[in-house]
C-alpha cells in the first residue's frame, strides 16, 4: 500500500498512535506533511524533525505536492470528524485514503510482529517488550502509543532487526488489521461499548485478533482473560498471571528493597531468580511478567532480560511519579477505566501505605461515563478525597443527562468534589494532600505542569525519592 505512493497526509498527524507512523514513513523516503486539530508536544516533536503541519482544515493549506491524487495516500482516524474540509477535499477528489489501523496492518506484513491487545496494559506491555529488545541484541522496530521514558519517543526503528512491537487497538475493531507473529492479550474488560453495543460482541472481537496469530507463532493470555479461542492449529497458547502458578508465565516471591521490586519469573523453559525493576505498582510486576516472556521468546537473553528490566524507567502517564517531598508525592496516570483505576489505586497503597489520597479524575468520553458511572463511582470511593473534572468529550457530541455529575450522585464519600479545570488549583490551596493523582485519559495532562510548579512552589525543591 504505502509503497506505491511517495507522499503521505496525515489527517491527525498528533495523535499517538499516527506520529509514530510519521515517523516510520519518513524513514521509508516519503514526504510526510499532516494536519490537527490543536497543538501539542507531538506535533511540536514532529515540525523539530521536519514535518510540515497545519491546525486548520482549510483546504488551501495543503501543499500543492499532496494534492495529487496518484502520487499522495491519505491516513485517517476515528478522531477526524466526517464534516473535516480536508477530509472532504481528498473525498471528492479520489484519493486512496485509509484508516491508521490499515496502514499499520500493511506495515506489520513486513516484520514479525509482537501485538499486544487488551482493554488496559497493553501500552505498558509493549512499551516495555520493546524496550527488553532493543536492550538485547535482538533489537526492534517500535510503533508505540506512548511515550517512553527514558527514550522520550514512542518510536523505535532497526533495520537489522525482524521484529515490530505495536498496540493492537480494540477500539473500532482496529486491531483486525494485525495478523501478529506474538500476540498478547492483556484483559478483556467491557469497554467501547459504543462501537460494540454488548460485552459479547467485544469477546468476538478478540476472539477473532487471537485467530489471526500466525499459524507457527505464539498467542499470550491473561488467565482470567475472558474468551473463547479459536486458534491455527500450530500456534502455541501460553497463559500469564500475577502470582497464579496455575498460569504458564507467573511472579513469585514479590518483595520491595528501597526503590526497586524484587520478583522470580517462572516460565515452562525456566525459573529466572530475583528480577528488579523500579517500584510502579504491583500491576508493572504483572506487566513486566507479559513483556519479559514474549522478548524471552523472541531471543533475548536471561542477562539481557535482568539488566533491561532494571533499567526500565516506564512510560509517561501511567504511574508517573512527577514530584516527591518529605510532605507530598505527585503521580499522574492515564487510567480511564474503572479497573484502571482500582488497579492504580490499589498499587499506590502497596507501596505508599497509609498515605491520604487524594485523586484529581477526569472522565473521558460521554458514552463510557454513561455506561459505567456505577463502576467509576465504586473505584473512586476507593480514595481518601475525590476532585471530579468535566466529562473530556474527544470524538464524541453530548450525551442528554450524561455529565460528571452523573457519576458524583453515585459516590457514597463525604469528601467529594466537583471542580472545574480553570479552578482546580485554587482549589487545592485550600487541602493539604500527602498524596496526589491525576487520573484520566483528555486533557488533564494538560494540567500536569502547572500541578507540578504549584507543588514545587509550596514544598520548595522536591526530594530525589
Amino acid at each position: 500500500m504505502f509503497k506505491d505512493y511517495q507522499n503521505i497526509w496525515f489527517l491527525g498527524i498528533g495523535g499517538i498512535g499516527m506520529s509514530a507512523l510519521a515517523r516510520y514513513m519518513m524513514l521509508q523516503g516519503k514526504h510526510v506533511s499532516g494536519y490537527d486539530r490543536t497543538p501539542s508536544m507531538l506535533t511540536r516533536k514532529l515540525t523539530e524533525e521536519g514535518v510540515s503541519i497545519v491546525f486548520d482544515d482549510e483546504v488551501a493549506l495543503v501543499p500543492h505536492e499532496f494534492k495529487d491524487a496518484a502520487t499522495t495516500l491519505v491516513v485517517t482516524t476515528p478522531a477526524i470528524d466526517s464534516e473535516n474540509r480536508m477530509l472532504t477535499y481528498f473525498q471528492n477528489n479520489n484519493f486512496k485514503i485509509v484508516k491508521r489501523a490499515q496502514l499499520l496492518g500493511n506495515v506489520s506484513k513486513h516484520y514479525k510482529t509482537i501485538a499486544v491487545a487488551g482493554t488496559h496494559g497493553k501500552t505498558t506491555v509493549s512499551t516495555m517488550a520493546a524496550h527488553l529488545l532493543r536492550h538485547s541484541a535482538i533489537g526492534c522496530t517500535a510503533l508505540l502509543g506512548g511515550i517512553a521514558k527514558g527514550y522520550d519517543t514512542n518510536f523505535f526503528f532497526s533495520a537489522h532487526s525482524p521484529f515490530l512491537v505495536t498496540e493492537a487497538d480494540e477500539f473500532d475493531r482496529s486491531f483486525l488489521s494485525l495478523h501478529p507473529h506474538m500476540a498478547v492479550i492483556s484483559s478483556t474488560d467491557a469497554d467501547h461499548l459504543d462501537i460494540y453495543g454488548k460485552a459479547e460482541n467485544l469477546i468476538a472481537s478478540f476472539n477473532a485478533f487471537a485467530g489471526q496469530t500466525d499459524n507457527d507463532g505464539i498467542l499470550l493470555v491473561k488467565k482470567d482473560a475472558a474468551i473463547n479461542l479459536n486458534l491455527l492449529s500450530g500456534t502455541k497458547l501460553f497463559t500469564y498471571s500475577l502470582t497464579d502458578s496455575s498460569a504458564d508465565v507467573h511472579a513469585a516471591n514479590i518483595s520491595y528493597k528501597g526503590a526497586f521490586m524484587i520478583f522470580d519469573l517462572v516460565t515452562p523453559e525456566a525459573v529466572i531468580k530475583k528480577l528488579q525493576m523500579e517500584a510502579t505498582g504491583i500491576i508493572n510486576i504483572e506487566n513486566a511478567v507479559a513483556a519479559s516472556f514474549v522478548a524471552l521468546q523472541a531471543g533475548i537473553t536471561h542477562e539481557e532480560l535482568r539488566s533491561g528490566l532494571a533499567g526500565f524507567k516506564g512510560v509517561v502517564r501511567r504511574f508517573d511519579k512527577q514530584f516527591s517531598s518529605r510532605e507530598v508525592i505527585y503521580i499522574d496516570d492515564y487510567a480511564h477505566h474503572p479497573s484502571e483505576i482500582r488497579a492504580l489505586i490499589s498499587s499506590i497503597k502497596s507501596i505508599y501505605g497509609a498515605r491520604k489520597i487524594t485523586g484529581i479524575f477526569q472522565p473521558h468520553l460521554y458514552s463510557r461515563t454513561r455506561d459505567f458511572a456505577g463502576e467509576f463511582a465504586r473505584s473512586l470511593q476507593e480514595l481518601d478525597e475525590i476532585l471530579l473534572l468535566d466529562i473530556y468529550p474527544a470524538r464524541e457530541k453530548p450525551i442528554e443527562n450524561v455529565s460528571a455529575n452523573t457519576i458524583y450522585h453515585l459516590i457514597d464519600h463525604p469528601r467529594k468534589a466537583l471542580v472545574h479545570k480553570e479552578t482546580l488549583l485554587e482549589y487545592l490551596n485550600d487541602l493539604e494532600p500527602e498524596l496526589l493523582l491525576t487520573i484520566g485519559a483528555g486533557d488533564i495532562d494538560k494540567l500536569v505542569a502547572p500541578i507540578k510548579r504549584w507543588l514545587e512552589k509550596k514544598y520548595q525543591k522536591p526530594s530525589s525519592s
